[in-house]
């Protein structure tokens, strides 16, 4: 193919797919069309084409990842994944795992994984995660997903007592004031966009939390929203205020939700996080704010707000949901209710 095209490997709405930039050109406009499974995407304006091997070689690229493995590496990271299943770990940490998992391992790709060792793992920090410049978080992913699986695999070449953790970066949470979540709550005249926004607020839930929840776990009675399995596979109770429990009322007899309290265009589905973090970012606008606010700065917020008005911290630590009270702890270095009580020096001069 003679025709110049700059092809990039994506994630789209949970496709693996291509997409595909070019100088608009008749020619060209036509090759792309007849590729089957071409979209055009208004969100990347850009053509997409499904991944495969027959498209890749269309455009000349090399196969797909998965596709120059051996098959003795995909079987060991398809036992992998089976045995994260049947430890129980969740969805999104098996996701988490395998593709950190999946870097490694495909960062040496001439190599067999009884291969590998502890010089390889340095390699890869230094050439891969450092030069990148990826945050510790990741490089943690990695190490996590390393050590199980070389603590699961039968080739145990890589000792995982000897793989190091990054030193833990001290990183304070992002807060918002109560005038700047009234801004962002108020945003919304849609009841749906607004209650949702509300509830990560008044109840400090995280973004899964929400979606997951259904029109059951709302105890209006007892004033308690009923969180299931959430992080570390456990249930809790946080307290419901009257004010939220009316909007709730209103919202139910608007949009009556079946299967789960907060559905997507399907009926029984749930809402996509990717539509919940949309609502955000059109709220931030409607409302003036700059600030780069994600749904946990909600999260934060609540936990704050409650430490400044007298909650102790016990109780914040059971609402939230923190296995250990030192995770909660670490609102005490944010709230400004102390703080601010503290007469500066400067102020006597």
């Amino acid at each position: 193919m003679d025709l110049y095209f700059e092809v990039e490997g994506i994630t789209h709405k949970k496709e693996k797919r291509l997409k595909v930039i070019f100088d608009f050109d008749k020619e060209k406009n036509i090759f792309l069309k007849s590729i089957p499974g071409a979209r055009w995407s208004s969100t990347l304006k850009a053509w997409h084409v499904p991944d495969t091997i027959e498209t890749r070689q269309l455009f000349r690229l090399k196969p797909p990842e998965e596709d120059i493995w051996s098959a003795e590496k995909l079987l060991q990271m398809e036992q992998f994944s089976k045995w994260l299943k049947s430890k129980r770990y969740s969805e999104n940490t098996i996701k988490t795992y395998t593709d950190a998992l999946k870097v490694f391992i495909h960062f040496f790709k001439h190599k067999q994984i009884a291969e590998i060792s502890n010089e390889d793992l340095i390699t890869f920090n230094n050439e891969y995660i450092l030069r990148k410049q990826y945050s510790a978080s990741y490089q943690n992913q990695v190490v996590n997903a390393i050590k199980l699986f070389f603590k699961t695999s039968e080739q145990k070449i890589l000792d995982p007592a000897l793989v190091h953790r990054p030193r833990r970066e001290h990183t304070l949470p992002n807060v918002l004031s109560k005038e700047e979540v009234k801004l962002i709550l108020e945003a919304h005249h849609n009841i749906k966009h607004k209650i949702m926004l509300s509830l990560l607020y008044a109840c400090g839930l995280r973004c899964g939390e929400l979606l997951a929840l259904k029109p059951e776990h709302v105890d209006s009675k007892r004033q308690v929203l009923i969180i299931k399995q959430s992080k570390g596979k456990k249930d809790r109770i946080v307290p419901l205020s009257l004010k939220i429990i009316d909007i709730l009322r209103e919202y139910y007899q608007l949009y009556k939700p079946t299967t789960y309290l907060f559905e997507g265009q399907t009926k029984g589905a749930p809402y996509s996080d990717r539509s919940l973090q949309l609502i955000l970012k059109q709220a931030l606008e409607k409302a003036g704010i700059n600030k780069p606010v994600t749904l946990h700065w909600l999260r934060h917020s609540y936990a704050t707000h409650l430490l400044e008005s007298g909650t102790n911290l016990r109780y914040i630590q059971e609402i939230l949901g923190h296995k250990s009270s030192k995770t909660t702890e670490i609102y005490t270095h944010v709230s400004t209710y102390n703080i601010q009580n503290i007469k500066s020096p400067f102020d006597t001069l």
